[in-house]
């Protein structure tokens, strides 16, 4: 069997607040495979933020081990993992994070420019990412030129540029309309049947319902591990626009 992609045992993050350690990560055990597309659910405060954090390196664990492209990475100090977060992940966030005065072009390159890619190299890479995600016809727009779901998927162009091994979503569709975060879980879907692992945070059953697997957390917890077969997002958009 392939090593998983991602591997965590006995994870635990404590925050000391004041005289008080609070337990965000209790002890979490588990495996995630290449090529997998996983939802982590929680309420607020159950861990699941922390957790991808953590796998995102950008947190240190308390203790327990964290195993990404089979290297260990739970002792690497900031500046290693800052190299690990450059090339092996991608980021996509709730509120899109996008430079307002730059060209969608623009923003899809700031990883390449981080990672001291040549100038025409990044043009490339950055119009073939944003052709991945359908705005090819959008590379000179700026973020205030465009709707939420295309600055989402501006984000997610950004976040593929750099053709990372894995893809962390925080909250993806959590600024957008119903109808375009299905438009952006469809991207998802799309993405992670080429190849890519999808891991997302969300709070909304109806978005975990188009992961293949779910991740709850509870009190810092894993209280449930569960897979099943996927909603299609792009077959209910076809249903969507035959109902208009």
């Amino acid at each position: 069997m392939t090593a998983p992609l991602i591997a965590v045992r006995d994870l635990a993050k404590t925050y000391q607040v004041g005289e008080h350690a609070v337990e965000a990560l209790r002890g979490i055990t588990v495996e995630i495979q290449r090529g997998a597309f996983v939802a982590v659910m929680g309420p607020s405060g159950s861990g699941k933020s922390t957790f991808m954090n953590l796998l995102g390196c950008l947190d240190f664990p308390t203790s327990g081990h964290y195993t990404l492209d089979g290297e260990a990475v739970d002792g690497l100090d900031a500046d290693a993992l800052a190299q690990i977060r450059n090339r092996k992940i991608g980021f996509v966030f709730q509120q899109f994070n996008l430079l307002a005065r730059a060209t969608a072009l623009a923003n899809v390159e700031l990883p390449l420019i981080y990672r001291g890619a040549a100038r025409g190299a990044r043009r490339q890479a950055s119009r073939a990412a944003l052709e991945t995600v359908g705005l090819a016809d959008r590379t000179h727009h700026r973020p205030p030129q465009l709707s939420g779901g295309q600055q989402q998927r501006v984000a997610i162009a950004r976040a593929l540029v750099n053709d990372p091994l894995l893809i962390l979503a925080d909250e993806p569709t959590g600024a957008l309309d119903s109808r375009t975060g299905l438009e952006i879980m469809a991207l998802f879907q799309r993405l992670n049947a080429r190849g890519m692992t999808v891991v997302l945070v969300t709070h909304e059953a109806d978005v975990a319902r188009f992961a293949e697997r779910e991740l709850h957390f509870l009190d810092g917890a894993l209280v449930r591990d569960e897979s099943h077969a996927p909603d299609d997002a792009g077959v209910l958009l076809d249903k969507l626009g035959a109902a208009a």
